[in-house]
Protein backbone atom coordinates (compact mmCIF):
# COMPACT_ATOMS: atom_id res chain seq x y z
CA UNK A 1 0.00 0.00 0.00
CA UNK A 2 1.28 3.43 -0.82
CA UNK A 3 1.96 6.14 1.71
CA UNK A 4 -0.56 8.37 -0.08
CA UNK A 5 -3.28 5.75 0.49
CA UNK A 6 -2.38 5.45 4.16
CA UNK A 7 -2.54 9.26 4.57
CA UNK A 8 -5.85 9.41 2.69
CA UNK A 9 -7.55 6.92 4.99
CA UNK A 10 -5.99 8.52 8.08
CA UNK A 11 -7.48 11.90 7.05
CA UNK A 12 -11.07 10.71 6.64
CA UNK A 13 -12.27 11.14 10.22
CA UNK A 14 -11.08 14.75 10.37
CA UNK A 15 -12.66 15.54 6.99
CA UNK A 16 -15.97 13.72 7.61
CA UNK A 17 -17.90 16.63 9.20
CA UNK A 18 -17.44 18.72 6.04
CA UNK A 19 -17.97 15.87 3.58
CA UNK A 20 -20.67 13.60 5.05
CA UNK A 21 -23.76 15.66 5.65
CA UNK A 22 -26.46 13.56 4.02
CA UNK A 23 -27.78 10.06 3.82
CA UNK A 24 -24.55 8.12 4.33
CA UNK A 25 -25.08 5.59 7.06
CA UNK A 26 -23.46 2.19 6.81
CA UNK A 27 -20.26 0.30 6.19
CA UNK A 28 -18.24 0.29 2.97
CA UNK A 29 -15.52 -2.31 2.49
CA UNK A 30 -12.84 -1.12 0.09
CA UNK A 31 -10.65 -3.82 -1.43
CA UNK A 32 -7.48 -2.57 -3.13
CA UNK A 33 -5.67 -5.06 -5.30
CA UNK A 34 -2.04 -5.25 -6.35
CA UNK A 35 -1.16 -8.32 -8.38
CA UNK A 36 -2.59 -11.27 -6.45
CA UNK A 37 -2.69 -9.44 -3.09
CA UNK A 38 -5.70 -7.52 -1.74
CA UNK A 39 -5.66 -4.94 1.06
CA UNK A 40 -8.93 -4.32 2.91
CA UNK A 41 -10.26 -1.12 4.43
CA UNK A 42 -13.54 -1.00 6.32
CA UNK A 43 -15.12 2.45 6.42
CA UNK A 44 -18.09 2.99 8.73
CA UNK A 45 -19.93 6.14 7.75
CA UNK A 46 -22.68 8.16 9.35
CA UNK A 47 -23.53 11.84 8.87
CA UNK A 48 -20.49 13.84 9.95
CA UNK A 49 -18.37 10.89 11.10
CA UNK A 50 -16.18 8.08 9.78
CA UNK A 51 -14.40 5.17 11.45
CA UNK A 52 -11.70 3.36 9.46
CA UNK A 53 -9.95 0.06 10.13
CA UNK A 54 -8.14 -2.63 8.17
CA UNK A 55 -10.65 -5.45 8.70
CA UNK A 56 -13.01 -7.18 6.31
CA UNK A 57 -16.84 -6.96 6.50
CA UNK A 58 -19.57 -7.36 7.34
CA UNK A 59 -20.34 -4.47 5.05
CA UNK A 60 -23.37 -2.87 3.42
CA UNK A 61 -21.34 -2.36 0.24
CA UNK A 62 -18.06 -3.55 -1.27
CA UNK A 63 -15.93 -1.62 -3.73
CA UNK A 64 -12.96 -3.21 -5.48
CA UNK A 65 -10.26 -1.12 -7.16
CA UNK A 66 -6.69 -1.65 -8.15
CA UNK A 67 -4.26 0.12 -5.83
CA UNK A 68 -2.91 2.02 -8.85
CA UNK A 69 -6.36 3.36 -9.76
CA UNK A 70 -7.03 4.29 -6.13
CA UNK A 71 -3.81 6.33 -6.07
CA UNK A 72 -5.03 8.17 -9.17
CA UNK A 73 -8.40 8.79 -7.47
CA UNK A 74 -6.82 10.30 -4.35
CA UNK A 75 -4.63 12.50 -6.56
CA UNK A 76 -7.65 13.83 -8.49
CA UNK A 77 -6.42 12.20 -11.70
CA UNK A 78 -9.40 9.85 -12.10
CA UNK A 79 -13.09 9.83 -11.21
CA UNK A 80 -14.68 7.00 -9.19
CA UNK A 81 -18.00 6.82 -11.04
CA UNK A 82 -16.28 6.88 -14.43
CA UNK A 83 -13.98 4.06 -13.27
CA UNK A 84 -16.97 1.91 -12.29
CA UNK A 85 -18.78 2.69 -15.56
CA UNK A 86 -15.65 1.74 -17.54
CA UNK A 87 -15.42 -1.47 -15.49
CA UNK A 88 -12.00 -0.45 -14.13
CA UNK A 89 -13.39 -1.07 -10.63
CA UNK A 90 -16.46 -2.86 -9.32
CA UNK A 91 -19.08 -2.03 -6.77
CA UNK A 92 -21.93 -3.94 -5.12
CA UNK A 93 -24.34 -3.06 -2.36
CA UNK A 94 -25.73 0.23 -1.06
CA UNK A 95 -24.90 2.76 -3.77
CA UNK A 96 -25.46 5.72 -1.41
CA UNK A 97 -22.32 4.70 0.49
CA UNK A 98 -20.24 4.70 -2.70
CA UNK A 99 -21.63 8.05 -3.83
CA UNK A 100 -20.98 9.54 -0.40
CA UNK A 101 -17.45 8.14 -0.14
CA UNK A 102 -16.40 9.50 -3.54
CA UNK A 103 -16.85 13.01 -2.14
CA UNK A 104 -13.62 12.46 -0.18
CA UNK A 105 -11.66 12.39 -3.45
CA UNK A 106 -10.32 15.71 -4.73
CA UNK A 107 -11.53 17.31 -7.93
CA UNK A 108 -9.25 16.99 -10.95
CA UNK A 109 -6.53 19.66 -11.12
CA UNK A 110 -7.83 22.86 -12.71
CA UNK A 111 -11.48 22.10 -11.97
CA UNK A 112 -13.56 25.12 -11.05
CA UNK A 113 -16.99 25.32 -9.51
CA UNK A 114 -19.38 26.34 -12.33
CA UNK A 115 -21.25 28.64 -9.94
CA UNK A 116 -18.07 30.63 -9.29
CA UNK A 117 -17.35 30.85 -13.03
CA UNK A 118 -20.88 32.18 -13.59
CA UNK A 119 -20.50 34.76 -10.78
CA UNK A 120 -17.28 36.06 -12.30
CA UNK A 121 -18.84 36.27 -15.76
CA UNK A 122 -21.85 38.13 -14.34
CA UNK A 123 -19.52 40.55 -12.56
CA UNK A 124 -17.75 41.39 -15.83
CA UNK A 125 -21.06 42.00 -17.60
CA UNK A 126 -22.54 44.22 -14.93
Amino acid sequence: MTEATERFFASLSARAPAVLRGLAHGTLQIDLGTGNQTEHWLVRMRPGAVEVNRNRGPADAIWYSSAELFDRLIAGEAQAIAAVLRNESTFSGNVVLFLSFRRFFPDPPGTRDPREVARRAAGRLG
